[in-house]
């Protein structure tokens, strides 16, 4: 593969540095730098890491037109800067707006980059831009401590045993975080029709791993288990407080793969939105979580919520057939090999929630 330079935008969180790391390991002939505004907790650490590693990192924000003036030479752009709350705009001391000018302006300013600089651009986008009546009125059973879909119901357009594809319904309620993404996914679109950038759009499910910053409402299994192995207390919210809601879970590394195949080959398929995540095999429920944290841990006590959100859905896994027909790709790091990581990050690093602020 030809020497290129890769900028990551939100280099210094999670996703952003794991993505940084597995690209620079894999393809020493690119260049991968990047930037962020550090104003998450623990985005620190990953900046002083990452420099440690050799990688430039840029205090930038996104928001800013002048901010990214002055960076030159980038052969392609990965948007992972946003935030990434489903409760984003709507929770305590959040605000709409804000919320805004990070996942809509920011992404509509790094397109402007990129058609100035005719480089390309990588939208990592969300589950979260698909119907959330749709996805509540999925059938689904129960079966052992989890919900699952009912496959002997009639299901709609986009919904299989493999999960939710690309053809599910978007339509409004998504969340204020959701359409902020898919106005994202559709300004991206627009920009690779006007000036003939190469443009791809990956809309990922749960992604975790050892060393992200874990919060309830965001790095739900990153702070599950950390939680669980300080015995702080946990509690079931929503769902009658069963913890029957279901997730899939990939690892970033397994994101950059497909992202360098993307990278590497821009002409290689005309659709365009690819849906990325661990799939079926890799789905478990907050339940089946604390079973696994138990086994790993020892007992601990969560304690059952009776109170329901708006956004909250009991199962979301998402079908990733058309990466794998299109791309020849697939998860490799097991559910487990995920859990494992986070449990041994966990183990090392005991002050990780008060770094993670929470």
């Amino acid at each position: 593969m030809r020497a290129m330079k890769i900028l990551i935008s939100g280099i210094c969180g999670f996703v952003g540095s794991s993505v940084a790391r597995t690209l620079r390991d894999h393809f020493p002939q690119w260049t991968v730098c990047g930037l962020d505004n550090l104003s998450r907790p623990g985005s620190e650490t990953n900046r002083r890491a990452l420099i440690a590693e050799g990688m430039s990192v840029i205090h930038a924000d996104v928001r800013l037109w002048s901010d990214l003036e002055s960076v030159r030479d980038i052969s392609w752009v990965i948007d992972a800067s946003a935030n990434p709350s489903v409760l984003a705009g709507v929770g305590a001391g959040s605000s709409p707006r804000q919320l805004l000018e990070y996942n809509l302006e920011g992404t509509t300013n790094l397109l402007e980059f990129c058609r100035q600089r005719c480089a390309g651009f990588i939208l990592l986008s969300t589950s979260r831009v698909y119907s959330i009546r749709s996805f509540s009125a999925l059938p689904v059973v129960e079966q052992n401590r989890a919900f699952t879909l009912d496959l002997s119901a009639a299901l709609p357009p986009g919904v299989s045993a493999e999960g939710v594809s690309e053809e599910f319904d978007t339509s409004p309620p998504v969340s204020l975080y959701g359409a902020t993404k898919r106005c994202s996914e559709l300004l991206a679109l627009e920009y690779s029709e006007a000036f003939n950038l190469p443009v791809w759009i990956n809309r990922c499910g749960v992604m975790a791993g050892a060393g992200q910053f874990g919060r309830p409402d965001q790095g739900i299994f990153s702070y599950w288990i950390h939680a669980w192995a300080r015995k702080r207390p946990l509690r079931f919210i929503g769902f009658g407080g069963t913890g029957f809601q279901v997730r899939d879970v990939m690892h970033p590394a397994d994101l950059a793969r497909l992202l360098a195949k993307q990278i590497a080959h821009p002409s290689r398929c005309t659709q365009r939105i690819a849906n990325l995540g661990g799939g079926a095999g890799s789905a478990i429920s907050l339940a089946q979580l604390s079973d696994w944290c138990a086994a790993r841990f020892g007992a601990h006590m969560v304690t059952p919520g009776d109170e329901t959100r708006p956004f909250d859905i009991p199962w979301v896994v998402l079908d990733a057939t058309a990466a794998q027909k299109n791309w020849d790709w697939r998860p490799e790091i097991s559910r487990d090999a995920v859990l494992e990581d986070i449990a041994s990050h966990a183990e090392k690093h005991p002050d990780w929630l008060e770094i993670s602020g929470v």
